[in-house]
């Protein structure tokens, strides 16, 4: 049953992503809810997997891989095409990474967002540059090991959802593919917003390979990022309104969910310390904006 299931989906089965990546489940579940009307866009990066190589493709959708700094512009045209067809039933998406996102594609995913361009954009972090060697990103975060932090980071990642929702956008949100139900909602409500202007989702991602954690674990990780607060799950429609999708009555340690990971085995007391203070502090931020 669950072969056939599988099958009759939209990205094929036997594709190559690493063990446990929670990429692969999230994709298959992005494009199950917006359905075959859907154009694709993927710059390089671990969805590339996905875009493929020369003729070879997993997505059974239209759509091209493009370049790391554009994903925004290349789904904006694409979307002026459709309308000036009058196609106003294709769902247009950008699916990029944190690298292509939060740092080289910043500049056009803005300027998408400010033009009002009728997108999806859906962003799937693994908090760094996994698919050529484990670099730091802009959404690495505080503390965790990288190639290029192998000290750990000593700067805090940005607030990319900030950043997004103060363009005023019909609906940004936060994801996980830990929580399914929550991530189904999501894509439903950002594709309605699609109609009227941009949609943004930040999807959390736990990457075995990058962040030295067991394959078997990620979804329990993902599950305990939310829990303990360092990702909580949220939505904000026209760039202020805020509500809480998934609240947490009693969150645990920050240490529950860093432990799992490998990435985190340099953090000392102190430094934990520090971290759990961190992401105290943004959760307050986040219950003022609430209300």
């Amino acid at each position: 049953m669950l072969m056939k299931s599988e099958s009759r989906g939209l990205i094929a089965h036997g594709m190559g992503a690493c063990a446990g990546c929670g990429l692969e489940l999230a994709a298959r579940i992005i494009l199950d809810v917006l359905g075959e009307n859907t154009v694709i866009v993927i710059p390089p990066g671990c969805a590339a997997t996905f875009s493929g190589y020369g003729k070879e493709t997993v997505t059974k959708i239209p759509g091209f891989q493009g370049n790391l700094e554009n994903t925004a512009a290349y789904a904006a045209g694409i979307k002026a095409g459709f309308e000036v067809q009058g196609r106003d039933d294709i769902t247009v998406l950008g699916l990029a990474g944190d690298g292509a996102t939060v740092d080289i594609g910043l500049q056009s995913l803005s300027g998408a967002l400010e033009r009002g361009d009728k997108i999806l954009y859906i962003c799937y972090d693994n908090e760094a540059y996994m698919n050529t060697g484990i670099q730091g990103s802009g959404s690495t975060p505080l503390d965790a090991w990288t190639t290029t932090t192998p000290g750990g980071k000593s700067v805090y990642r940005k607030d990319m959802v900030g950043i997004v929702a103060a363009h005023k956008i019909p609906y940004t949100a936060t994801a996980s593919v830990g929580y399914v139900d929550d991530l189904r909602k999501k894509v439903e409500k950002a594709k309605a917003a699609t109609a009227v202007g941009p949609a943004y989702l930040h999807l959390h991602i736990p990457c075995p390979t990058g962040w030295g954690s067991a394959p078997d674990k990620s979804i329990e990780i993902a599950k305990l990022a939310v829990q303990t607060l360092c990702w909580p799950l949220y939505e904000i429609t026209d760039g202020v309104h805020y509500k809480l999708t998934v609240p947490v009555a009693k969150p645990k340690p920050v240490e529950e969910y860093l432990k799992l990971q490998k990435r985190f085995s340099g953090v000392k007391a102190e430094q934990l310390q520090d971290v759990q203070q961190g992401v105290d502090k943004e959760y307050a931020r986040l219950l003022k904006r609430l209300g």
